[in-house]
């Protein structure tokens, strides 16, 4: 009977734990069109595959009567389960304990997680939805924080993070995010910012909502801050299953290989005839990309911010592949500040976890100007060229039309290690468009004609001259700066094949402590 008691109470315990803050709790978090913690758990996880630890820590503070709201688990789900049948490790923060505040109590147990993740080799995933730092604890929570962003930055490079943003992320909850490779946010209720709109009107007198503050679209679209953006909660967890197939274990891993439906020698007459033969005509990257990956299967990152260039994954034969592409209908595919380092950071993140690169150029150059230089373009372009540069993987360059100057070689060109760079037949790659070169090469010239048929007539045969001279891929062909100049419909075997060759690849970086990036 004594036995039945105890198990009876562990019962009891465990149904008291999973149901968070309470019922009527629940009920108003339902009522906002949100999921509790551990239906979010649910729905990310493979079903039943879910195994809870920590399930009975509860928080220490009897201050400020704290002592009369202990709840069991403390406002945070932790443990681990499968996705696609994949390991991975993740914490859901509970709202309707405390507003989901982070105790001491929490952060152990975040950390426990987190810890797991690293020593197993697992991805680790966190569904925040916080109101920040539990003020009830004071420094206790904020060492709790400082915790969890040690153990975000020691994970960087060695297993995937990814952070979902559910709710409030407010002060000391949004660093955290920050440190992790990716975050999905919700169109409807989710925000991110340091400082609230009371907090800001009372510093700056700034009059701002919560959405124009902080929310998805802001952060999708103006700072670049949250890489994927989802109508609903279940959309968003569908999308995080959905990375996960793109991207290994851990830094010693591949990337799963998905068998190939979609035939490697599949050709594609459209291509050759997709691009302009204007140079200044623009058209869509993307009926490439998806013309090429197999099955037009491609997920793209930060689709709406920094649009004159895209980065997403995709599969090659089975093999999944990180994709960045010059896009020529914004802004005419230039390379500006925001570009820069979203590229720069998406090469980083494949160069971390062993996913081979294809680089798809079509670049007129750097955006000029001085709200370009003040926001210092100089830097935010070198990042690229240092991504590139550091990066050991597998590396093959398809020059589409365009590549000038300083951005031919940001885009991993032959000497920033790039292994196998192709071009089309249309391609040109020079110091600049025959344009703005004959304009300075034949200055003194063009002033002597006043005719204006004449200077006509003259720039028309010195730009089609500088055009088959310099501006052809046959001149960087000729210099090894390009392996082959290949038909665009045959454009997906060529890139299969090269990243088959590529398999065995081994490259090593001088020892070092660590670089010094440009930041």
């Amino acid at each position: 009977m004594e036995n039945q008691e105890k198990l009876k109470k562990l019962i009891d315990k465990r149904a008291e734990a999973q149901m968070g803050g309470g019922e009527k709790a629940i009920d108003k978090h339902h009522a906002k069109g949100s999921f509790t913690a551990r239906e979010r758990i649910h729905m990310l996880l493979d079903e039943g595959s879910f195994e809870e630890v920590d399930m009975f820590l509860t928080h220490r503070c009897t201050d400020f009567g704290m002592d009369k709201k202990v709840f069991l688990g403390d406002g945070v789900a932790v443990g681990s389960g499968t996705i696609n049948g994949r390991l991975v490790f993740v914490f859901a923060q509970d709202a309707t304990v405390i507003g989901g505040s982070l105790s001491e109590t929490m952060a152990q147990k975040i950390c426990h997680v987190m810890d797991m993740g690293m020593k197993l080799g697992a991805p680790i995933i966190g569904l925040n939805d916080s109101g920040g730092a539990r003020i009830q604890e004071g420094a206790c929570a904020l060492a709790g924080y400082a915790e969890i962003f040690e153990r975000n930055i020691l994970a960087s490079g060695v297993v995937p993070q990814i952070s979902v943003i559910f709710g409030p992320c407010a002060g000391g909850a949004v660093y955290s995010p920050a440190l992790t490779d990716f975050i999905m946010m919700t169109e409807q209720n989710s925000y991110m910012f340091i400082t609230g709109p009371k907090v800001v009107k009372s510093v700056t007198g700034e009059d701002v909502t919560v959405e124009e503050l902080g929310g998805a679209r802001v952060h999708a679209t103006k700072s670049g801050v949250t890489h994927f953006t989802a109508p609903t909660e279940e959309a968003a967890l569908a999308e995080v299953r959905r990375l996960i197939s793109f991207i290994p274990q851990n830094n010693m891993e591949e990337a799963p290989i998905i068998e190939c439906t979609d035939p490697i020698d599949r050709v594609d007459d459209t291509l050759n005839e997709l691009v302009p033969a204007n140079s200044n005509k623009p058209y869509n990257m993307k009926d490439i990309i998806y013309t090429i990956v197999d099955n037009g299967d491609f997920m793209e990152v930060q689709k709406d911010f920094a649009k004159n260039i895209i980065c997403g994954f995709a599969r090659f034969d089975g093999q999944s592949i990180g994709i960045i592409a010059n896009q020529p209908n914004w802004l005419a595919g230039v390379l500006d500040c925001d570009a820069s380092r979203k590229a720069a950071r998406f090469v980083r993140f494949c160069d971390a976890f062993n996913i081979p690169i294809l680089t798809l150029v079509d670049v007129p150059g750097f955006l000029c100007g001085t709200g370009q230089e003040y926001a210092g373009i100089i830097d935010h372009g070198a990042k690229l060229m240092f991504a590139y540069g550091e990066a050991t993987v597998p590396k093959v360059t398809v020059t589409v039309r365009k590549s000038y100057g300083g951005s031919h070689i940001v885009m991993s060109c032959k000497q920033l290690r790039g292994d196998y760079n192709y071009a089309w037949p249309n391609a040109e790659i020079a110091v600049m468009g025959a344009s703005g070169a004959i304009g300075v090469l034949e200055a003194k010239t063009l002033k002597t004609i006043e005719n204006p048929e004449e200077k006509a007539k003259f720039i028309a045969e010195k730009e089609a001259e500088y055009q088959e001279k310099f501006a052809s891929p046959y001149q960087a062909a000729s210099r090894g700066y390009i392996d082959d100049v290949i038909e665009p419909r045959n454009t997906r075997f060529r890139i299969i094949r090269a990243f088959q060759t590529l398999q065995t690849k081994r490259l090593t970086n001088p020892l070092k402590k660590h670089s010094n990036i440009p930041l």
